[in-house]
């Protein structure tokens, strides 16, 4: 027995099937004057001398404006084939009103239209943050073409095109940025709260749009905000291609996906409602047996058909998916469904890819280590100047590390560079002979005293990756790189402990050392170390089994076998990747770990939510139906308890949309 709002499909606008000579409201407006009609009739009877006819014609009025909606649908139903229980509701009050009790079924048809066009509107009012969505990025575009500016649709944007956005505007198509810098507020699409800084490509002609890894300065999205500078921006996605505009699509698909609750709630649905005919037909029969006429018998189990219908029951979890998907998509996070939603709350493991997700993804200089009788600067020189030559990612790394603590430092350059691969580099600087690279370099020209491989061995043993630099016939002194731990992981990981997440582990391809080095500084409670890909699912199915469910958090590129073995798949940093947004059940659409918390406490409460509902909506049936049989209740107040429970239940799952993270 479903509510009218649970007749449609999920993520359909139910305004649609509702308009009329009033708009969109005129449901609302056709039961506020079937009220007003009741009222009027009902206050009549009381004027002596009136025709009683003129209170009758006020009822049929009320009949007529509350029972227009149930009526049309109840038709439609008919024409698809389909039965719906509230169409009994009609039934109802057609017998109340062949009993003679013309106010009682004009009373129920006004309080049963009256909910659900309240229960449309509140509906609306979550469907209206997913819809906010598809207004983020502007209509039309200042594109350059020929030489000239022009405005036009979005939808006419052609790939390569450059669009001029203006300060303080919104950005209209996905894009690298050829000309200007600044930032961008990517808030819309990624949930970031602080601005993010752009920049342009140093190859404006070149063809962005195959690219995959295009780097995040660079990149701006559809519907993000432009901050204080004017940009020209290459088109690099058409409309429908847009990161937007797949979130739109994914976000209403995952409307449609039924979690566990509400598959619950059907097979309960499938045997409950039968019963609940078996029983009316049942109570209109009672006269049989029991000392009444038939009009009591019949006015009775009309009573106990509307205590029965569970409507409530049907909207309730609906309602909860509805709200919690729309507050995450407006949190930058995107959840498929109803499932995933309630999976991600009952978790008590989580499992982490290591590179890209809790560390930056990237070498960064840790330690400069200059030998006893040699300056720091002029150890660094020699470093950089031999560097700065290589396009090495350690070569880069430690270019840019002396940059960052020396931004003056020159040097003159290297001479007769050459690579050995696997091993480091050799070079000439200032006409001496260097050596810079791994211990490996050293091993046929003497290796390393005891001393000095100590040192480096307990620099690995924390995790770095050591370079060891020769010049003029001695060590100089040692460099040290390591892919650092993401600034937010620690906090985000206290902050997954005090939401009752007991284990989260670390899976990585790296050597346990160098796992256990990052676990140790941020907060991992177990590390599993030189995985590949295939043993990264055999892992999850491990965990999986040991906790019951467990999430699985990566990129959505090289983790996307683990992520579909998990309960739960977690994409980190999915805006404009293809991949991350069809992998994963749950993307984080910012490059952030923050919405991981904010995702998983949202789920939390939507359960918590989902359970308030289903104890509302059983409990309500449960004292309503024994009371209607024993004939405590009335059809009245039966109607008002059933419209008041499917109202509360609304209401209850409305407060998602006002989850703070």
């Amino acid at each position: 027995m479903e509510s009218n709002a649970g007749n449609h499909k999920e993520g359909e606008s139910h305004d649609d099937g509702h308009g009329g000579i009033f708009g969109p409201n005129t449901e609302l407006y056709f039961a506020i004057l079937s009220g007003a009609l009741l009222g009027a009739g009902y206050g009549l009877t009381f004027v002596g001398g009136l025709n009683t006819w003129i209170s009758m014609g006020l009822y049929f009025g009320a009949y007529f404006f509350g029972g227009f909606f149930t009526t049309k649908e109840a038709v439609e139903n008919v024409r698809k084939g389909t039965f719906e229980i509230d169409s009994l509701m009609l039934v109802a009050a057609i017998g109340a009103g062949i009993l003679g009790e013309w106010a009682e079924g004009a009373l129920l048809l006004f309080l049963f239209s009256l909910g659900h066009a309240l229960e449309h509107y509140a509906l609306a009012r979550a469907r209206k943050s997913i819809e906010a969505l598809a207004n983020l990025a502007p209509p039309v575009a200042l594109v350059k073409r020929d030489g000239k500016e022009q405005e036009i649709p979005v939808e006419q944007l052609e790939l390569g095109d450059v669009i001029i956005v203006k300060p303080n505007s919104k950005v209209p198509a996905d894009g690298v940025l050829v000309k200007g810098e600044g930032s961008v507020n990517q808030a819309p699409i990624t949930g970031e709260s602080v601005p993010v800084d752009k920049k342009a490509v140093s190859d404006p002609d070149r063809d962005y749009a195959a690219e995959k890894n295009i780097p995040a300065e660079h990149r701006v999205f559809a519907g993000t905000i432009n901050g204080y500078a004017a940009l020209e921006i290459k088109v690099i996605r058409k409309a429908e291609d847009s990161t937007i505009a797949r979130l739109i699509k994914l976000v209403n698909e995952a409307e449609q996906q039924k979690s566990p609750t509400q598959l619950f709630t059907d097979r309960f649905e499938k045997i409950f409602v039968p019963s609940v005919l078996i029983l009316v037909g049942l109570l209109c029969l009672a006269f049989l047996v029991v000392d009444e006429p038939f009009s009591k018998s019949f006015y009775r189990a009309m009573s106990v058909l509307v205590a029965a219908s569970p409507c409530a029951l049907a909207i309730s979890t609906p309602s909860a998916v509805l709200s919690g998907v729309a507050r995450a998509a407006r949190g930058g996070v995107l959840v498929k469904g109803g499932k995933p939603l309630e999976d991600l709350g009952s978790l008590e493991a989580v499992a982490f890819d290591k590179t890209g997700t809790l560390t930056e993804g990237k070498p960064k200089l840790t330690n400069i280590l200059p030998f006893e009788g040699t300056d720091e600067k002029q150890f660094l020189q020699v470093a950089m100047a031999v560097e700065k030559q290589s396009d090495h990612p350690l070569a880069k790394a430690i270019v840019n590390g002396i940059k960052e603590k020396y931004p003056d430092l020159t040097a003159i350059d290297a001479s007769k560079v050459k690579g050995i691969v696997g091993k480091g580099v050799s070079a000439e600087y200032d006409g001496k002979t260097v050596l810079i690279g791994n211990k490996a370099l050293f091993e046929d020209k003497g290796g390393l005293d005891k001393s000095l491989e100590d040192q480096v061995a307990k620099l690995e043993a924390e995790g770095n990756t050591t370079i060891l630099v020769h010049f003029d016939g001695k060590f100089i002194g040692i460099l040290s790189l390591m892919d650092v731990a993401r600034e937010e992981a620690k906090g985000v990981l206290a902050e997954l402990q005090a939401l009752g997440i007991k284990q989260m582990i670390m899976l990585t391809g790296d050597n346990q050392q160098v796992g256990e080095a990052v676990a140790n500084e941020i907060g991992i409670t177990k590390v599993m170390g030189n995985l590949m890909p295939e043993d990264k699912v055999a892992a999850v199915e491990k965990l999986d089994s040991q906790h019951g469910k467990v999430a699985m958090v990566g990129d959505g590129v090289n983790d996307a076998p683990a992520m579909a073995k998990s309960t739960v798949g977690i994409a980190m940093g999915a805006a404009g990747s293809d991949v991350a947004l069809e992998t994963a059940d749950i993307a984080l659409m910012g490059d952030k770990l923050e919405g991981l918390p904010f995702a998983i406490g949202l789920s939390r409460r939507a359960r918590s939510i989902i359970k308030q509902n289903l104890w509302i909506s059983l409990g309500v049936v449960a004292v309503l139906v024994p009371l209607t049989i024993l004939g405590v209740a009335s059809i009245g107040p039966a109607v008002i308890a059933h419209e008041g429970s499917t109202l509360l239940v609304v209401f209850n799952a409305l407060r998602l949309l006002i989850y703070k993270k």
